[in-house]
């Protein structure tokens, strides 16, 4: 017996026996019981590095561990294969997407064999293949007939060197990562959404499920829905005698307002710059703090900004005027716009009202204590209301209760409840994705493709320059087509699919890849689902983890599976850090 061994002699030989005797080859069998083990599938990026080994290593023991327990085992890989990334190197290159990506994924894909890794390789699937994007196309068009895809203005980053849309990760400072020197701006483009919104409450409620998932996940996602219980309020705008309509969680903390905060792109801001003494004074402030909160949107640390607008509001509850300013932390995109500044009982507020020396009113105590003579910070917990009117002396709990009651009767307000997460938001000015199967028609509007003519081809040679327009609009025999409902001439939709589009469903198309007539097999499904355990990052807990979950909810709507919850159990691996933490 040779006492050395020969990791290239060894390995090769029984890598070789393995595949002859297509030993991780796995098909239902109702007689066995089976178990689906499944690693997030990666993005071909040129080489496996260690995190990739760590992920799969751990996949591959489990797997190997179920079958030794006598379990039928699924264990499947597959490429996450069209991005940003490659499009930024056909720019930087020349060279068309594809050719990087498929050159990556032999690469990787021999790497992972010569790990020895335990897929079965028959059932590799790759997104950026027709016979796959041609059902994210689908699904697009399954979701349009049910009114959860739609089309909007949407405000975007933009930067003006480039003439492109960028994403949250490419502002850096405040300025585009190509051009440091060139401040991003904020555009309003015609954008497709999916309407997740319609499904918070069941991703908070289908929780309790997901018994097997770490604490830690599912706190990070009901923190993302962030479903908030409240109170509507209508202020009025004293000069224009126009309601301002703010949410609140802590109505009873309402007599402690001394400022009314709107984020600068609020419908009713455009209505007080026609209406100020100066105009022009004003429009430079709206657009100065438009600028800062492009970097409060993606800067977590940004200095809190804002500027006095020179108009007044009321409050309903106590008739207070109360001054109104712009602030670069409000954002039209969570609640309505606009809140109410409380600086005693809430410590953004107390910040930004110290920075600009509003003033701190405290109503809310301990319920066994007198307030602070000068507070340090805000006190931000229930308590027992002070200096508030009708509603002095009432614990925080009872008052909102009252409070919201008083404003329903009176008709300055309503109780409601509204969740942090907004639509998922799918248009990319990117050409290395799904093309999203809509036309426009000068006749007929806005019309799906069919069905029977999908998919709709990524045209190739298109010329990439990072620059101006989604590259699609530049390829007039892409763009040219007629129209499915009047055979007129139309214009093809030339944005692209987010790629967490692709990464929403894929773990389904593994238990039949080949199949044509719908994207999944429903017999093969019911035989392998859930997935018993997958492994994966824990940075993908608030994006893919949930925009999973949603896609499941929709296709259980529609018919194709019969569950809520696709994966059973989950495991986060942790990171390999260079030289240690």
């Amino acid at each position: 017996m040779d006492p050395t061994y020969d990791p290239q002699k060894v390995e090769a030989k029984w890598q070789k026996r393995w595949e002859a005797d297509r030993l991780f080859d796995a098909e239902p069998d109702p007689s066995r019981r089976k178990y689906y083990v499944l690693e997030m599938l990666p993005y071909p990026s040129g080489d496996i590095h260690m995190g990739h080994v760590r992920n799969y290593s751990i996949g591959d023991a489990l797997a190997r561990y179920m079958w030794m327990k006598g379990y039928n085992v699924l264990h499947p890989i597959g490429w996450d294969s069209f991005g940003l990334p490659a499009e930024n190197a056909a720019i930087k290159h020349q060279r068309p997407p594809a050719e990087f990506t498929f050159a990556y994924i032999a690469r990787m894909r021999e790497q992972l064999k010569r790990l020895g890794v335990s897929y079965d390789w028959r059932r590799e699937v790759t997104t950026c293949l027709p016979e796959y994007y041609r059902w994210n196309q689908w699904f697009f068009l399954k979701m349009y007939e049910r009114g959860l895809a739609y089309r909007k203005k949407s405000r975007v980053n933009w930067c003006p060197e480039c003439e492109t849309v960028l994403a949250n990760v490419q502002v850096v400072d405040g300025c585009c990562w190509r051009h440091e020197e060139t401040p991003v701006v904020e555009k309003e483009l015609e954008q497709w959404f999916l309407k997740i919104t319609d499904y918070a409450e069941r991703l908070l409620e289908d929780m309790k499920e997901l018994v097997r998932w770490p604490e830690r996940v599912l706190t990070m996602q009901q923190n993302w829905i962030g479903k908030s219980k409240g109170t509507e309020v209508d202020f009025r705008i004293v000069e224009l005698d126009l309601p301002l309509r703010i949410f609140t969680t802590r109505v009873d903390t309402i007599f402690g307002c001394t400022a009314v905060l709107v984020a600068p792109e609020h419908p009713v801001v455009e209505k007080m710059i026609a209406a100020s003494k100066d105009p022009e004074a004003l429009r430079r402030e709206v657009d100065r703090i438009k600028s800062s909160a492009v970097r409060a949107r993606v800067e977590v640390n940004q200095v809190k900004d804002g500027a006095p607008t020179g108009f007044t509001a009321r409050n309903p509850y106590n008739d207070e005027i109360v001054p109104i300013w712009l602030a670069n932390f409000v954002l039209m995109e969570y609640g309505t716009g606009a809140l109410m500044a409380v600086p005693a009982h809430d410590q953004r507020d107390f910040e930004f009202c110290t920075a600009f020396n509003l003033p701190i009113r405290t109503v809310i105590v301990p319920k066994d204590s007198e307030p602070q003579v000068k507070l340090e910070a805000a006190f931000t917990d229930y308590g027992k209301l002070v200096n508030s009117g009708p509603y002095t002396g009432l614990t925080s709990e009872r008052a909102i209760e009252r409070m919201t009651k008083d404003a329903e009767a009176d008709g300055f307000g309503r109780g409601t409840v509204q969740y942090r997460i907004k639509d998922w938001g799918i248009s990319r000015q990117r050409y290395w994705g799904t093309p999203i199967p809509m036309v426009y028609c000068d006749a007929c509007g806005i019309v799906p493709v069919r069905e029977s003519d999908l998919p709709v081809l990524l045209p190739e040679n298109v010329r990439l320059t990072g620059t101006g327009q989604s590259p699609l609009a530049s390829v007039p025999e892409f763009v040219s087509t007629a129209c499915p409902k009047c055979n007129g001439p139309a214009r093809r939709e030339t944005d692209t699919m987010d790629t967490f589009v692709d990464s929403s469903w894929y773990f389904y198309r593994y238990t039949d890849p080949r199949i044509d007539t719908s994207p999944i097999n429903q017999e093969a499904v019911k035989y392998w689902f859930p997935v018993d355990q997958y492994i994966g990052g824990i940075e993908h807990a608030i994006l893919h983890l949930i925009y999973m979950r949603f896609f499941t909810k929709v296709m259980k709507d529609i018919g194709l599976v019969e569950f809520s919850e696709p994966v059973a159990r989950l495991f986060t691996q942790g990171m390999v850090i260079k030289d240690g933490a």
